[in-house]
């Protein structure tokens, strides 16, 4: 009897440790980002969760917690930094108060098309500039389509530069950002994404510049009447981990998590796509007046934006290579 009761014992303790080390090969990730919980960009993380669970067998768990839950994009980049938070997604316009050369997607008119513009996130410059963010301890895993950002305001249409002047319009917390909407007659002023329908309501801002899915989503067309579609930039979201999370996994684990990144980004061009049609027809129907002005006019204004770089010839040498491509 006292030989079972022993064996017995023996047998949970390994069980218990057992179990312990089963648990313990777990990587429970949190993902926190600012979107609404119907975004594209937030339904493509929570397919990458999915996926990188079925792929893992489990080992991979990912929450996404969404409309700043965990804190606005720059909180959670810090956060990411400092190894509290594992993921994020932020807007390529905050990430470049991080990593500068991100900079070069707030520019304007910095891709031709749609065409040019994922042959960049697809590309050699798109992994280089993924993998450029570790020396400030996050890593990027993908490039999130956002479309292109045009002005949306309350009282009339941005049809011309000119139309913009004496206006205040709500921009990302990006210099580059600032300087674009400066420099076509505009008073910039960067606001977080969740204050924003409150400053709109109240008059802090006259507008803001978004892509259609965001302007729809966030409800901004219930202050502001006029979708002008300039398309002045197409600055994408990225996909990061904190570099602490990324060297806890097993080179296993870190490719299972970067094909699932790779298939969510691939997923989340065709819900864009759908998103962006299906949301200028809702602003439409909802008495929102759209425009299509002429860019050139634009264009020409914001020129002088990309000769300053010059100065920068990091910044510089990567938008000759961007334009350059074919």
């Amino acid at each position: 009897m006292r030989y079972l009761s022993r064996l017995t014992l023996i047998l949970a303790l390994s069980f218990s440790l057992a179990s312990c080390s089963k648990v313990s090969d777990i990587k429970k990730i949190k993902i926190g980002h600012g979107l609404d919980q119907s975004h594209p960009v937030h339904l493509a993380m929570v397919y990458l969760a999915k996926r990188a669970a079925e792929k893992s067998h489990g080992k991979i768990q990912i929450s996404v917690y969404p409309s700043q839950q965990l804190g606005t994009e720059r909180e959670c980049l810090e956060l990411l930094q400092i190894g509290s938070l594992g993921m994020t997604k932020v807007s390529a316009s905050v990430l470049e108060g991080f990593a500068p050369i991100f900079k070069v997607f707030s520019l304007p008119f910095i891709f031709r098309d749609d065409e040019h513009k994922f042959k960049v996130f697809e590309g050699d410059i798109g992994k280089q500039m993924l993998l450029s963010t570790q020396k400030y301890w996050l890593r990027g895993l993908c490039f999130y389509d956002a479309g292109s950002r045009s002005f949306y305001s309350k009282e009339k249409p941005i049809n011309t530069p000119d139309d913009l002047k004496g206006l205040k319009f709500r921009t990302q917390e990006s210099s580059t950002s600032v300087k674009l909407v400066n420099a076509l007659g505009g008073s910039a002023t960067p606001i977080a994404w969740g204050e924003l329908y409150t400053a709109l309501q109240q008059g802090v801002v006259d507008g803001a510049e978004n892509n259609p899915p965001s302007f729809y989503l966030s409800r901004h067309y219930e202050v502001c009447k006029y979708y002008s579609l300039d398309e002045h930039t197409a600055v994408p979201d990225v996909l990061l981990i904190s570099t602490e999370f990324w060297n806890d996994l097993t080179p296993q684990e870190q490719e299972w998590l970067q094909e699932a990144a790779m298939e969510s980004y691939e997923y989340e061009k065709i819900l864009w796509q759908k998103s962006s049609e299906e949301a200028l027809e809702a602003v439409k129907k909802a008495g929102v007046e759209v425009s299509y002005p002429d860019k050139t006019p634009f264009e020409e204004k914001v020129k002088p934006l990309i000769e300053e770089y010059k100065s920068e010839p990091e910044v510089y040498d990567l938008i000759m290579k961007i334009k350059r491509i074919q």
